[in-house]
């Protein structure tokens, strides 16, 4: 590195530094900029201070005037950009796994190119340079220090190219921890490990996902990821989703709380006034407006038999609250959300029209933007504007505009208030939008219009100082990200969100160095949710050395003292929809089970709420069909352990995606801890008595299936919860610790704000 003085007076300070790949300008009285020396960027001084110019002239332009609002500062650029420039801003690429294991690097495959992971492909210099892309979706990576590097790539190619636009580079959630991971304080690298939302929901602790949020933007940012696509503000009153895991749950206040603490951690920064918006921040893109845990029959709107959310409860407003109170209403000075995307669902007979949220003005132009307020950026789910007609499948969702062409669906989004299409990387559809809107509105207000969204994009790259750095070290992100101490506040959370809805007679904690059996889990291979199939399973789930440090493992459940079964929640099969009922007959329909043995849905409606006239019959009712888990083995495991295990002890532990219906399970384990995404040995903890079970649970444990059924899709705290042999019901807020049921001040707020059935 090399440091020289660029110029020094009483009020401000100016050096040069030179990293391995970019310089940095620092100053005492103003932001460090950063740039590429051969992208063409020049640095002027202006009264004393420096700023970046970007066409290589000394002439500073107000969007370069970092001393200026950020909303001037957007303005002012957005009426400088061509509406092909304008059309690239509004692209959100697919997602960018670094290195691209499917694209080339100069014509050939990575394997053989010989290009570092963080090299860029040639796919990915095609959407910067051909499309003008500038938000880009990054999803695996090697390491942390190849997403920095491969971000300081991207954004050396762009600032040289028009008027300098950084790359807003983002991720999904990508903090989850992994079952077979062993905790070590030392096992800095990789991102920090904790459990998913429903597990930091589990805890109860508010000020708890606002320090994980912290931690997790703070990883963001070393990695060169600006924009977090999170928090998911839904609400999981419908327990059979298949992204219920991913909500804080199903109450309106409890998940309001939580989501504002989350938007709160990620955009503040220590750096600004007041923890507004800085060096530090990362855009929160809230979803999925406004709610999408309401499918019909739990159906998920990835696909198309899945496209209507439904509201027999007439709970439609309550799912709104998480955003407006929440993610709309932060305590901050960031004050909103900067981004929303609303959900693929048609959000049924709730508007003047049944389309897709992104397609619906009153969704977006009357209810969000003039009823909340809003006016930060509003981007479509993924690929949204391609055609798609079989309802078993999930590529693309145009829902209820399907006879519309795909430029065609680019412009009713932009006329319902939409600002970007996620997962589209050609600017060619919107270029046919903007000509379809001059056509009807003239040029002269169809240019404010695409104005008025580029203005708001810009503002998510302004305000956390992209314009001004937006390189990252790729040594600090080895530090940083993962360090121990963040490690061990993740694994802490992890134990701290697991429930004990059991405890028969004080079996656990095991005292002493008790001889344990483990089955081996043998699982078939399944269809996974994006249908494909998940490779066949036999593994020990709780490996021999890890077991060594607790107790002493057995391989026979004869010479055990006590058994621990590792189960995963009823994993359903096909999502709700099989085409071999179609080609036998039928309306394609089947029940989505959260049971482990074959269920008939005989309580389900005879005449769906919503249907498609796209379909050979617009009734999507399932009623008395049948339906098995994918996984029901799980179950023989555990009833076959209950029978070799006699009167000794059977613990089940159950990584849990989704509420189950325990009466099947609950009556063959003397002790039953659930966890969201933790590390196996989160559980030996506590089996162990090394921690003390605290969790509880955000939702209902439903009583059967018949319980779901009968209840309403939208509405919160609606299924009857089940009963225990011990007397236990398994409601909101239930848990268990050593002593018995968990009667703390967490119990005493959240209780009270319930209905729920008994």
């Amino acid at each position: 590195m090399l440091a020289t003085t660029l110029s020094a007076s009483a009020a401000n300070q100016i050096s040069r530094e030179e990293k391995d790949d970019y310089i940095l300008i620092h100053q005492s009285e103003g932001p460090t900029l950063g740039y590429s020396e051969g992208s063409g960027v020049k640095i002027i001084i202006e009264d004393g201070f420096a700023f970046k110019s970007f066409d290589g002239r000394d002439v500073l332009l107000p969007y370069c005037d970092w001393r200026l609002p950020a909303s001037e500062r957007a303005a002012d650029l957005a009426r400088r950009l061509s509406i092909d420039e304008i059309a690239g801003l509004m692209l959100y690429s697919p997602q960018n796994r670094l290195p691209m294991p499917n694209d080339t690097y100069g014509g050939e495959p990575w394997a053989e190119s010989g290009e570092a992971a963080w090299a860029l492909s040639d796919g990915q210099r095609s959407f910067l340079k051909d499309n003008n892309v500038r938000h880009v979706l990054v999803s695996t990576v090697e390491s942390p220090e190849t997403a920095a590097r491969w971000n300081n790539r991207v954004q050396a190619l762009v600032e040289g190219m028009g008027h300098g636009i950084p790359a807003n580079n983002s991720s999904d959630p990508r903090h989850s921890a992994y079952v077979d991971a062993e905790f070590s304080p030392g096992s800095a690298g990789q991102l920090s490990l904790w459990s998913n939302l429903m597990g930091l929901a589990s805890t109860f602790d508010p000020a708890l996902v606002r320090r994980f949020s912290e931690i997790a933007s703070a990883e963001y940012r070393a990695m060169g990821l600006a924009t977090a696509l999170s928090p998911q503000a839904d609400l999981g009153t419908d327990p059979r989703w298949y992204r219920f895991n991913s909500t804080f749950g199903n109450d309106p206040a409890f998940v309001t709380e939580l989501i504002r603490e989350y938007c709160e951690g990620f955009q503040g920064s220590s750096d600004s006034e007041g923890h507004g918006w800085g060096r530090e921040s990362v855009n929160a893109m809230v979803k999925h407006w406004p709610g999408g845990g309401s499918g019909e029959g739990g159906r998920d709107a990835h696909y198309g038999n899945g496209k209507y959310a439904v509201y027999p409860g007439g709970c439609f407003e309550e799912h709104k609250r998480p955003f407006m109170e929440g993610a709309f209403a932060l305590p901050g000075a960031t004050k909103q959300a900067s981004a929303v995307m609303p959900y693929y669902t048609i959000s049924y007979n709730q508007t003047d029209e049944n389309v897709g949220n992104s397609f619906n003005r009153e969704l977006i132009e009357g209810q969000l933007r003039n009823g909340c307020g809003y006016d930060g950026v509003v981007c479509t789910d993924w690929v949204i504007t391609d055609d798609q007609t079989d309802p078993g499948k999930h590529w693309a969702k145009p829902w209820g505009v399907e006879n519309l062409s795909v430029a065609e669906r680019h412009y009713k989004a932009l006329m319902a208030g939409v600002d970007q299409f996620g997962g589209n990387d050609k600017k060619d559809p919107i270029l046919e939008a903007y000509k379809m809107g001059c056509d009807e509105h003239g040029e002269e207000w169809m240019r404010a219009r695409m104005e008025k969204s580029a203005a708001r994009l810009l503002m998510n790259s302004f305000r956390p100082g992209l314009f001004e750095n937006a390189y990252v070290d790729p040594e600090a992100a080895k530090e940083i990200v993962g360090n121990a101490q963040w490690m061990k506040e993740g694994y802490e959370q992890q134990v701290k969100s697991v429930i004990m809805l059991k405890n028969h007679e004080g079996t656990l904690p095991l005292s002493g160095r008790k001889k344990v059996y483990v089955p081996r889990r043998i699982v078939p291979a399944m269809r996974n949710y994006w249908g494909g199939s998940d490779r066949a399973q036999d593994y020990l789930p709780f490996g021999e050395e890890l077991l060594g440090k607790y107790f002493e493992y057995t391989n026979s459940p004869d010479n055990a003292d006590v058994a621990i079964v590792y189960m995963e929640s009823p994993k359903s099969w096909r999502m709700g929809y099989d085409p071999a009922d179609l080609e036998k007959g039928g309306n394609g329909y089947i029940p989505i089970t959260l049971q482990y043995r074959p269920y008939t849905a005989t309580a389900a409606r005879d005449t769906s709420i919503a249907g498609d006239k796209n379909e050979a019959t617009a009734n999507r009712s399932y009623k008395n069909k049948s339906v098995n888990a994918q996984n029901e083995c799980e179950l023989d495991i555990l009833e076959e352990t209950r029978r070799k295990m006699g009167p000794r002890p059977v613990v089940v532990v159950m990584n849990m995606a989704n509420p189950t219906v325990m009466s099947e399970v609950e009556p063959l384990a003397d002790a039953i801890l659930i966890g969201f995404s933790v590390q196996s040995q989160a559980f030996l903890d506590l089996i162990s008595g090394k921690a003390e079970p605290s969790g509880l649970l955000p939702f209902e444990m439903p009583a059967s299936m018949e319980a779901i059924e009968v209840h309403c899709e939208d509405r919160p705290h609606d299924i009857l919860p089940y009963r225990d042999s011990d007397g236990n019901t398994y409601g909101f807020t239930f848990g268990l610790n050593f002593s018995g049921p968990i009667h703390d001040s967490r119990v005493e707020k959240y209780s009270t704000i319930t209905d729920s059935k008994e």
